[in-house]
């Protein structure tokens, strides 16, 4: 039974005392590392919370946080939540338009922001939104804004005068108050703003405790790595979850360097979504693939070791000598520590799980949405299934419809869409089942696989019905393919649209898409990849792109999603091409 009937506020509490090595968190601002002691974080968060009561902002009052990874985001966050105000996560890369709309939808009574490139973004509104307090992390960037150090010395002051206020607000908090509101990145149509109560992101932060490759204070040196967007569902109630275990975060506000700093932060764990291990797999590949003499035959060796893996066998002689050899050198450039990998976002091939699983580096997948906060299901650590989301999580329903579309019911479920009754009750029926959009099926042993997206299927115009996305992971399996979009509604086969991986490339066969010997290339990839799909799945012809697709074209939302209906519209064009 998970007692999910508590808030975000007293997990915190609770983990920061259970925390051994008195360190809530460090992070990379730059080059340079700095560390946060469990002490400076709460007494933070407490002036942020007390800072905000004096300017105004109540219980139930909407603050956006506009930022890029950063100790401060969370500060602002739990300050936040502590005197009972919702928090609004905002993309570090989401659209101006976009910012605009969930400013103006949320109703927001303070914006925090980060930096002046932040704002450059937000503050093109600043005059519209004339009630809303200011408050910038590394400065001010406009005549209404207050630095995030003034706005502590005014909780500081209130906390002084009234020492006993910040404890009666965090009192007066109630698990079914909502305690953030999440806008999804919108595929289609505008962000829809998601409510989530303390409840409902307690019981995926308790739910997930026991399914983790990290169970929360095993070590005094143990660290977990941090850096997918905290604005996305997943990176947020994540770092709740570390906060809860009471274990180190070491938090990154982007990836340029993130080799050398899993080297210097040595983790036991990390979140990802699939797109790294792609590349990182890719990059094995590609790398022992072109490796001469001994090292390049033993490296071979070693992967086809790997490519017979199986999770649920011990490994025999060949892979305990390819271990001692190989695998062990692949582990101690992740930092040598990692005990496991969460996968979540999107789905992970299984033939990339069961390599990472091969070389000691076991991964497992999670899945859920913003809508249900997010879990769903997670993996179980001993019982790992490559291609399966895991289990459902204790306490959620999952049911399959007659269509294939999963079904989840339980407390992680959200509270609905702000100011959208029609659309809520389009995906929570009567009975309370919430309709994910996601087509899957349950296995005999209560796994969860997911199949596609529900409204991305398409039908070839021979009758056949298509899933791109299983398609599309094929392919990208590839470590000469960096971006693949799959097409063929009404057509008679299947077409994709590729962007290369012109990194691992050039060099060796040129830098332009036209190349005749890099349409070769890519094309024995692609008949690498349809070795494993049904006849009516295969690519049959695809189009390189030069440029990638990206969130400044309107390609993909900021959490990385192919947005289709826009794809299909700026490259009509190569699309075009494969069907002439």
């Amino acid at each position: 039974m998970i007692d999910s009937q508590t808030t975000l506020v007293a997990l915190v509490d609770e983990g920061l005392a259970s925390n051994h090595s008195g360190l809530a968190m460090s992070c990379k601002y730059g080059a340079e590392w700095r560390e946060t002691t469990t002490d400076e974080f709460a007494q933070a968060a407490r002036e942020i919370g007390l800072g905000l009561y004096a300017l105004g902002v109540r219980h139930g009052d909407s603050v956006a946080i506009h930022s890029e990874n950063r100790t401060e985001w969370l500060m602002a966050d739990l300050g936040s939540l502590s005197i009972g105000a919702v928090s609004v996560p905002v993309y570090a890369t989401q659209p101006a338009d976009q910012i605009k709309y969930i400013l103006e939808h949320a109703e927001a009574t303070a914006l925090f922001v980060s930096t002046d490139k932040m704002w450059a973004a937000s503050g093109q509104y600043a005059d519209e939104f004339s009630d809303m307090h200011l408050i910038g992390f590394d400065g001010e960037f406009h005549d209404r804004m207050m630095t995030l150090a003034d706005l502590r010395k005014k909780g500081a002051a209130l906390d002084k005068k009234q020492p006993e206020l910040f404890d009666q607000l965090k009192a007066a908090l109630k698990p079914s108050d909502i305690a953030s509101i999440t806008y999804t990145s919108g595929t289609t149509g505008v962000p829809k703003g998601v409510m989530l109560s303390h409840s409902n992101l307690c019981h995926t932060v308790l739910a997930s405790k026991g399914r983790s490759f990290y169970a929360g204070n095993s070590g005094p040196d143990d660290r977990v790595l941090s850096f997918l967007p905290l604005a996305h569902i997943f990176e947020h109630a994540s770092s709740y979850g570390n906060l809860y275990l009471g274990i180190p975060m070491y938090m990154l506000s982007n990836v340029d360097t993130l080799l050398e700093d899993i080297q210097y932060v040595k983790p036991v764990h990390f979140a990802t979504v699939p797109r790294l291990l792609e590349k990182i797999y890719g990059s094995i590949q590609a790398k022992v693939g072109t490796a001469t003499g001994l090292q390049g035959k033993i490296g071979k060796w070693a992967l086809g070791v790997a490519a017979k893996y199986e999770v649920d066998k011990a490994p025999g002689l060949a892979h305990k000598l390819a271990d001692k050899l190989v695998f062990s050198k692949f582990r101690a450039l992740m930092g040598g520590n990692i005990q496991g990998i969460t996968s979540g976002g999107a789905a992970l091939s299984p033939d990339i799980c069961k390599f990472f699983c091969a070389i000691g580096v076991p991964v497992g997948e999670g899945y859920g949405l913003t809508e249900t906060s997010p879990g769903i299901s997670v993996y179980v650590p001993d019982q790992l299934r490559p291609g399966s989301v895991g289990k459902p999580l204790p306490e959620v329903e999952v049911k399959i419809a007659e269509d294939g579309e999963i079904l989840a019911r339980g407390p992680n479920i959200m509270q609905g869409y702000l100011k959208m009754p029609k659309q809520t009750a389009e995906v929570i029926n009567s009975e309370g089942w919430f309709h994910t959009g996601d087509i899957g099926h349950l296995d005999e042993d209560g796994f969860l696989f997911i199949t596609d997206r529900k409204k991305e299927l398409f039908k070839l115009s021979t009758g056949k019905y298509v899933a791109p996305a299983p398609v599309e992971n094929q392919m990208i399996a590839s470590p000469y393919i960096d971006q693949v979009v799959v097409v063929g509604n009404s057509q008679k086969f299947c077409g994709a649209i590729i962007h290369p991986a012109m990194d691992m490339i050039n060099g060796t066969l040129g830098d332009d898409v036209t190349d005749e010997q890099i349409h070769a290339l890519i094309t024995e990839e692609v008949i690498k990849a349809n070795e494993g799909l049904s006849h009516w799945e295969q690519v049959k012809k695809f189009a390189l792109i030069s440029d990638p697709m990206t969130i400044e074209t309107g390609e993909l939302t900021p959490t990385m999603k192919r947005k289709r209906t826009q794809i299909n519209k700026m490259r009509k064009v190569e699309i075009d091409q494969i069907y002439t």
